[in-house]
């Protein structure tokens, strides 16, 4: 095993001479620490900078943020992607701020907040009440798969048991928790990277097995991805006769809950996309339309599956709105729709009619 002492006395130094200069390390504020932590969930840092500081000016307490409207929070959130996490930061904030505003300030406790998993609360723990929890993203994986040479498959339930072991023997002797947890992140974001590792300016090269034995490229070891799945989308941008065009909001729960889209369905079988988008109109929103040439093609990928959205101009014949799938329906301008929060496919197809965009994306 790794001595951890020595250890820790070797990554310290190296964070505080080289750390990334980000927002959310000048404060230990545990709203903002918390704030950031939710962003940074599957988001590299870099990306999420402007994020941060857009949210820290709009709703600078917990309080400000569980007084928001969800769709406002949505908003503001717009591009950053995996939408449930600024659903369950809302739900979140608004259980602490009912408490008075006092977040829990252990990481058992943080994990009965919606949204915040084992990581997420370690992370806070650690880095603004000093506890000596371990964390284990996929840039700490890497770097403990090659600290320790390990040959397991690290996506099994088995391996990834033993890495937060592994982690927490790490900070065991680490004098501050949370600047040892944030430099094992920034370690595996920085130097110890996927491929073509920075191993000569490693600060913990000597503890590296993989780098002794020359296997740094064959670690960490994962089952090879399945094939993604790929679906076509039919959608329709419905104009009405004072040019005005449809979109509805999608249920709260579920793949981008609680965001705007033009209406759209996946196409089933061996239906045209025609068919599909009147199908999905006359089911999803009991209209009528007459469907014309297509508008924009967009891909997009999520994170299980890609789709390719093929927005038709409509024209809307009639029928009122009678919602089964959506939970609200809204005829706006070009210039209105700024207000509501979009999926980023949707916002391409915005950028498409305002002239902004090519129509094949």
């Amino acid at each position: 095993m790794i001595d951890s002492h020595s250890f820790a006395a070797a990554l310290a130094p190296w964070f505080v001479r080289d750390a990334s200069d980000r927002p959310w390390r000048h404060t230990r504020d545990p709203y903002r620490v918390w704030l950031s932590e939710v962003m940074l969930q599957q988001t590299q840092s870099a990306t999420v900078v402007p994020y941060y500081e857009k949210f820290a000016a709009a709703y600078p307490t917990v309080h400000a943020l569980a007084a928001a409207p969800l769709d406002q929070v949505l908003k503001l959130w717009e591009g950053l992607g995996y939408y449930s996490r600024a659903r369950n930061m809302h739900r979140a904030a608004q259980i602490v701020a009912a408490g008075g505003g006092q977040f829990p300030q252990t990481a058992a406790l943080l994990q009965n907040l919606p949204g915040v998993g084992r990581y997420t609360a370690a992370a806070v723990a650690s880095i603004v009440f000093g506890e000596r929890v371990a964390v284990l993203d996929g840039n700490v994986i890497r770097v403990l798969a090659r600290l320790y040479d390990l040959p397991a498959d690290v996506t099994m339930s088995a391996t990834q048991r033993h890495l937060w072991a592994l982690a927490e023997g790490l900070i065991a002797e680490a004098e501050r928790p949370g600047d040892h947890n944030q430099a094992m992140m920034e370690l595996g974001s920085r130097i110890c990277t996927p491929r073509s590792p920075d191993c000569p300016n490693c600060p913990v090269q000597t503890f590296c097995r993989a780098h002794a034995n020359n296997t740094q490229g064959e670690r960490p070891v994962k089952a090879r991805k399945a094939k993604t799945p790929h679906r076509d989308v039919a959608s329709g941008v419905i104009y009405d006769a004072a040019g005005r065009f449809l979109i509805a909001q999608r249920p709260l729960k579920g793949l981008l809950g609680g965001l705007w889209e033009f209406p759209a369905a996946f196409r089933e079988g061996d239906e045209s996309l025609g068919e599909t988008l009147a199908r999905a109109l006359s089911e999803q929103c009991g209209i009528q339309v007459e469907i014309g040439d297509v508008l924009a093609t967009v891909k997009h990928a999520f994170s299980h599956f890609r789709i390719t959205l093929h927005a038709h101009r409509c024209r809307y014949l009639g029928g009122e709105i009678a919602l089964t799938r959506y939970i609200a329906a809204a005829w706006v301008t070009p210039a209105e729709v700024d207000h509501y929060a979009l999926a980023r496919a949707d916002r391409r197809m915005i950028e498409v009619l305002l002239g902004r965009s090519s129509p094949k994306n």
